[in-house]
């Protein structure tokens, strides 16, 4: 499959000046059924209609096939980060800070601790460090670290995403 770096190279500026900021870009599906998933956002508001995903469809779809990036054939999936989105940006750890997160990082902070995975409430960001307090205490680690990490559904995330 194709380097999701460089079509993220290649998306990135277009989104960016219709108005939208990537939230992720990722193949998904097995040999023969690939599907490049588009997760995006209104820089405005972080939200993201349907009008916005065919918007965005139509000119990525065009780009894609002008810069003829991706050799095989694929599917095109535009859609919103959703209530309990990805955090995927050193951004959106700030932009969610108190609301219940799961972290994964790629390796564990340090020799003392191991551990790999947290969940607790994201307490924001200093540079490039993630605070998250858990049951066990409040730990910090390296943007870098990050392998996967998203909002958890909550009352408190679905009242702030009703206002």
């Amino acid at each position: 499959m194709s380097n999701i770096n460089k079509i993220i190279e290649i998306i990135e500026p277009v989104l960016e000046d219709m108005g939208y900021g990537l939230v992720r870009a990722q193949f998904t599906g097995d040999e023969g059924n690939h599907t490049l998933q588009i997760m995006a956002e209104r820089n405005e508001d972080g939200q993201l209609a349907i009008g916005d995903c065919e918007e965005i469809s139509r000119s990525l779809s065009a780009i894609l096939d002008v810069e003829d990036v991706i050799a095989d054939n694929y599917n095109l999936e535009i859609s919103s980060p959703g209530i309990d989105r990805p955090l995927t940006r050193l951004k959106d750890f700030e932009n969610y800070k108190g609301y219940d997160v799961k972290v994964e990082l790629e390796s564990p902070i340090s020799d003392e601790i191991r551990q790999k995975k947290f969940r607790g409430i994201l307490l924001g960001t200093n540079e490039d460090l993630i605070s998250i307090e858990t049951d066990e205490g409040k730990f910090e680690f390296d943007f870098a670290l990050v392998k996967k990490a998203k909002l958890v559904l909550t009352d408190a995330l679905l009242a702030a995403a009703a206002s």
